[in-house]
């Protein structure tokens, strides 16, 4: 598992992500939005609108907020038009970094997303620098106590998931990216409850840090991650269990 899965786990479980919920639901609207304009208003046929919708129901996103996003994205109500678009840099340590992002101003987020870089001993980089180290694949999340494991794993592997890891407090389901629908709807299927699924950039190798540049590593992420524009951030690093205890203490 990655380090940073492992620290938004701690995050969650700290509390740390609570005060952030205004900014969930920002990045959460501009997904639903986005999707319905992509592929439509109607989930049963537009598997990226219902995915996005697993994730506002997993922060309790009000039903009357959704319809609203959805309507923008159809055009049923006037909206904001968003461009995607993906950005890549290195951290500390000579980390790698994907960044992706939702703008209406592309001028106005490339200068503030340079400077989190920056500031934080980063350095944004050109198109292909780091993308290469990662690989686009489905992931599911799912309650630690919502199924055994032997029992999770009969039902994703025998629908085509490639793995099931537990995080502590949760469970992880890795997918190949084609087969992320049909094995979230697999498990569904059989009454367990999904918290989300979607697609993520995930690292073909991962490097180990520590110290000060672990420190500074997750200073960055987590300034990436705040920023309104940003809806997701893949890093290549792991976190040994030493050095996540320190950090989380």
């Amino acid at each position: 598992m990655s380090g940073h899965s492992k620290w938004s786990t701690i995050k969650r479980k700290k509390g740390a992500l609570d005060a952030k919920r205004s900014k969930v639901f920002t990045k959460v609207i501009k997904e639903v939005t986005v999707a319905a304009r992509m592929g439509g208003g109607d989930p049963d046929g537009n598997p990226r609108l219902r995915r996005s919708l697993d994730l506002a129901r997993a922060a309790n996103m009000p039903n009357d907020t959704i319809a609203r996003a959805i309507k923008k994205g159809t055009g049923e109500l006037e909206g904001v038009t968003y461009e995607e678009l993906m950005y890549e840099g290195v951290g500390p340590a000579g980390t790698l970094i994907v960044v992706e992002v939702m703008t209406d101003n592309r001028n106005r987020t490339n200068p503030e997303l340079r400077k989190i870089f920056d500031v934080n001993n980063g350095q944004l980089g050109a198109q292909g620098s780091a993308a290469w180290a990662f690989e686009q694949k489905g992931i599911i999340n799912l309650p630690r106590d919502a199924a055994e494991e032997e029992q999770l794993f009969e039902i994703a592997v025998g629908a085509g998931a490639e793995d099931v890891e537990d995080l502590g407090e949760q469970w992880l389901v890795t997918t190949d990216k084609s087969a992320l629908d049909e094995v979230a709807k697999a498990i569904e299927a059989e009454g367990l409850k999904i918290e989300s699924a979607e697609l993520a950039q995930l690292p073909k190798i991962k490097k180990e840090v520590a110290g000060r540049d672990a420190e500074v590593l997750l200073n960055l992420i987590e300034a990436l991650e705040d920023h309104d524009d940003v809806q997701k951030v893949a890093t290549d690093f792991e976190l040994s269990e030493a050095e996540l205890q320190r950090l989380s203490e």
